[in-house]
């Protein structure tokens, strides 16, 4: 067994970087340096033990924006012995309902805009609510967070915890393909993140990082907590997903780094307002979560310059599984800059067969990772634990290969592969294809009925403002690059597509309404 006191880490940090900045939040206008965190933290912690009862094996819920799940992210959960669950603040309400139920935490802690909608579900359950501002109205059973905290010490919580075996943190899958799943998390696991970014010859993690979090915390843009933490750099958050103000922000906090996924980066290329600030201090743009267009990036390099890149992971891999840094993204060709980088080291990749063999290079088949930052299983999920994890390897679902330049490249979502006329085709080719053509803004490519072929490739396109062309000339334009049969049959012209509350386009959902009623024979 492996114990580690990880306050007494942390305030190793605080000592030795003293008063830099550590935490901004720009809406509550808050500001913590590495000492005043770390006092924070452990007050949080101690409260939590002492006046909210948490201990090992009870669980707390964290429904909350960007600044105040900063709070209680990572840095505190790991302090503690009592297990934090992360969830999406903007999540539907029935989501939460089914998170509260799933995960019965004995604590959440809320923001007040959600008090009306959640608190009477939450109470029903006996579940300790507890607000991040002053509530409007007294609620019997609703407790204040800064209440909670006066007088608290901020001694060391003196928790030791078995780095390897204790779970202390839980967070849900996005559940783009079906219901989301909730993966357990150790320390270890995070120290594999925080050191897996460390590992690379590129390091966008330096002391004077200013990390810039506009996507949620709670997701994958929480992973980039500790290595900035660690680095002595600084973490700021933004709660409203606004390009806008991102840009504001960029240059008021003279922010070095941000991470956006590729939609984001789109409306970036496509908004006036991105020239109206100066983002001259941004050194580092990271983008992941989904396949980013090569014309739309080259597009972006044009504009914001050499500052791109890509980090592949996933909820279930915390460690990086693959990386395309700034160097590769001048010196690979455009076909590799489709890729999503090479191998992250450390990280242990093989491609296998449908029963599990590994495949040479060069050969499509389902990619499964294993790494110090690879969870164990899901949460009261042995089913799926078993389905998808094998020898302590994480079988990912997605499709790809890795070609003779180690550059691994993900062609689709098992779920999202089509099979026309007996011919495998992988809508992310076909949406890169559509992508590049000037009038797109965006694309989701998706497999629908036919009689003679199973599944005829089609295409829900949406374009740039201002911009006109004509289906027959899109389709003209990937038959051109792809070849007749995997050019879409059909296309429709849409005014958005539905996008995850992490900005993903839910091709599952443009997908379903076609196939109501009726059978995929890929599943």
């Amino acid at each position: 067994m492996t114990t580690m006191n990880f306050s007494r880490t942390i305030g190793n940090l605080a000592v030795r970087f003293g008063e830099r900045e550590a935490l901004v939040n720009i809406e509550r206008n808050r500001r913590y340096s590495f000492r005043q965190l770390h006092a924070l933290t452990n007050r949080i912690v101690n409260m939590m033990r002492e006046r909210l009862q948490l201990r090992r094996g009870d669980t707390y819920l964290c429904i909350l924006e960007n600044d105040n799940i900063a709070l209680l992210h990572a840095w505190t959960a790991l302090k503690g012995d009592a297990a934090a669950a992360y969830t999406n603040y903007r999540d539907a309400f029935d989501e939460h309902r089914w998170q509260v139920e799933f995960i019965r935490p004995k604590v959440v802690f809320i923001e007040n805009a959600l008090l009306d909608s959640h608190f009477p579900m939450l109470r029903e359950l006996g579940i300790v609510v507890v607000c991040m501002d002053p509530p409007a109205t007294p609620r019997d059973g609703l407790l204040y967070f800064w209440d909670l905290l006066e007088g608290v010490s901020d001694a060391n919580p003196d928790v030791e915890n078995d780095i390897q075996h204790d779970a202390l943190v839980y967070r849900f899958t996005g559940g783009t393909t079906g219901q989301g799943k909730c993966a357990t998390y150790t320390t270890d696991n995070w120290l594999a993140l925080r050191d897996s970014m460390y590992m690379e010859s590129e390091q966008p993690y330096q002391p004077d990082t200013r990390f810039l979090h506009m996507a949620p915390i709670s997701h994958g843009s929480g992973l980039g907590l500790l290595p900035t933490l660690f680095r002595g750099g600084c973490t700021v958050t933004q709660n409203v997903p606004d390009m806008v103000q991102l840009c504001r922000n960029i240059e008021a906090e003279r922010i070095t780094m941000t991470l956006l996924v590729p939609t984001m980066v789109y409306r970036l290329l496509e908004m006036p307002e991105a020239s109206h600030y100066d983002l001259s201090s941004l050194q580092t743009l990271a983008y992941g979560a989904a396949p980013m267009s090569p014309a739309k990036l080259r597009q972006a390099q044009e504009r914001f310059g050499n500052i791109f890149m890509q980090i592949y992971g996933a909820t279930e891999s915390l460690h990086a599984v693959a990386i395309l840094g700034k160097a590769e993204h001048l010196s690979a060709s455009e076909q590799q800059l489709g890729s999503a980088g090479r191998i992250a080291a450390a990280a242990e990749v093989i491609i296998v067969d449908e029963d599990g063999k590994e495949l040479p290079l060069g050969q499509t088949g389902e990619l499964w990772v294993r790494s110090r930052g690879t969870i164990g299983g899901y949460y009261r999920n042995p089913e799926g634990t078993a389905n998808e994890f094998s020898n302590g390897f994480w079988k990912s679902g997605d499709l790809g290969y890795i070609d003779d330049q180690g550059f691994l490249f993900l062609v689709d979502r098992k779920k999202d592969m089509i099979i026309t006329g007996g011919f495998n085709v992988y809508a992310v080719e076909v949406e890169a294809a559509l992508n590049a053509h000037a009038a797109v803004s965006n694309s989701a490519v998706v497999g629908i009925p036919h009689e003679e072929w199973g599944e005829a490739v089609h295409a829900e396109v949406v374009l740039k403002a201002g911009a006109q062309v004509s289906v027959e000339e899109l389709q003209a334009y990937v038959k051109e690059r792809l070849g007749r049969f995997k050019a879409p049959k059909s296309i429709i012209l849409v005014d958005a597509l539905p996008v995850s509350v992490v900005g993903k386009v839910l091709r599952r959902q443009v997908r379903d309404k076609y196939w109501k009623d009726k059978a995929r024979r890929v599943s």
